[in-house]
């Protein structure tokens, strides 16, 4: 059963990217029922935010707010969740924190309630038709590799393609990840995809994941067992937007030495969230849980991931190629290899991209 809750927990996080998903239809709430709404909340909060003294003031500051008619505008179940989902964030500088209008979903992702397997198998099917996430895999002029990954789902939904993802990039000479668009998702998926960077066999203790409610820590390894594995240069683009799962890749991968951030500092939200019914169909990522870097002994909350090369996320892609093309450049022997290198290099430089030529039988 721990081992269910465990997926759940995973799946869970990623089917949440995007509430609207599973919306319920909207209701008109009374003042009592915003009172109950809100009492509940100050509850749940109390016990099972990662900070309690945190808790106490936003708890406080919502209460006071809505004995004071500060709600009273927000009419209906899906007004109220959009506006206490703004103060719980602004009130607490917790980007994790949040509220929204769903249907269906039981009460945190560890209790003894779980989703049903129709659930579970229509968050998959979500997954596979998201293409697990990853936008785009090319590779660059120069033999550079090229991954756009937007999120990271359950492991036993995602570790498969990442394998196979990993294994078309193989026989480049450098990687480029590209994660300016990335939301967050399952640390359990963010070590399945790290494992593929260290030597095989390679089992590294990553992160420490201390719970409040349970009093509980688990701890993230990479995976010894993947088997495709990759030991060239590594370099990951980050953006403002880059948050919670997408950050802790990036700040592990920094941390642990094996690659290169490039971009913007991130959106600086590390705590870990568990979900909790407010009633009337409004339910709250509470943060429940507090992420340690096993190398730095901290993580990113509130302060990002700092970019070992600061550029404007819009120039990251360019950035990195013209840094991985030098490197190369400078290594390859003289001779056609070399030359070929210094052309890309030129054209990267510039900002220019290859253009296809065409045969008369329309073969490039």
């Amino acid at each position: 059963m721990a081992g269910r809750k465990k997926f759940v927990a995973a799946v869970v996080l990623g089917a949440l990217l995007s509430f609207s998903a599973y919306a319920a239809e909207d209701t008109v709430l009374s003042a009592s029922a915003r009172a109950a709404i809100v009492q509940t909340l100050v509850t749940k909060m109390n016990a099972n935010y990662i900070e309690p003294a945190v808790a106490e003031r936003v708890g406080s500051a919502i209460t006071r707010k809505n004995a004071a008619g500060g709600y009273a505008s927000a009419a209906s179940v899906k007004a109220f969740s959009e506006v206490l989902a703004k103060d719980l964030r602004e009130l607490s500088g917790d980007l994790h924190f949040s509220a929204a209008f769903y249907e269906g979903l039981r009460e945190r992702s560890g209790a003894d309630e779980l989703p049903s397997r129709a659930k579970i198998d229509e968050w998959r099917d979500q997954t596979v038709r998201r293409g697990y996430d990853i936008e785009k895999i090319e590779r660059l002029p120069g033999n550079v590799g090229y991954i756009e990954l937007r999120g990271f789902g359950g492991p036993e939904f995602v570790g498969a393609a990442y394998t196979a993802a990993m294994s078309l990039m193989a026989g480049t000479d450098a990687l480029i990840l590209d994660l300016r668009r990335n939301g967050g998702g399952s640390p359990a998926s963010v070590a399945y995809l790290m494992s593929h960077f260290f030597p095989f066999g390679d089992e590294r203790h990553l992160i420490d994941m201390y719970d409040r409610p349970t009093g509980t820590t688990r701890q993230f390894w990479t995976v010894k067992t993947v088997t495709q594995r990759y030991d060239k240069p590594v370099y990951v683009l980050t953006s403002a937007r880059t948050f919670s799962g997408g950050e802790d890749f990036s700040y592990g991968i920094q941390a642990q030495k094996r690659g290169t951030v490039v971009g913007e500092t991130t959106g600086g939200g590390s705590n870990p969230v568990s979900w909790y019914n407010l009633g009337q169909d409004i339910i709250v990522a509470i943060p429940t849980a507090r992420t340690t870097n096993v190398v730095t002994k901290t993580n990113w909350e509130h302060v990002g991931v700092k970019p070992d090369i600061a550029v404007p996320a819009a120039q990251a892609l360019q950035t990195a190629h013209v840094a991985i093309l030098r490197k190369l450049v400078s290594s390859a022997k003289e001779g056609n290899e070399r030359k070929e290198l210094q052309r890309v290099l030129a054209m990267a430089e510039k900002g220019e991209s290859e253009k296809p030529v065409y045969t008369l039988r329309g073969e490039r």
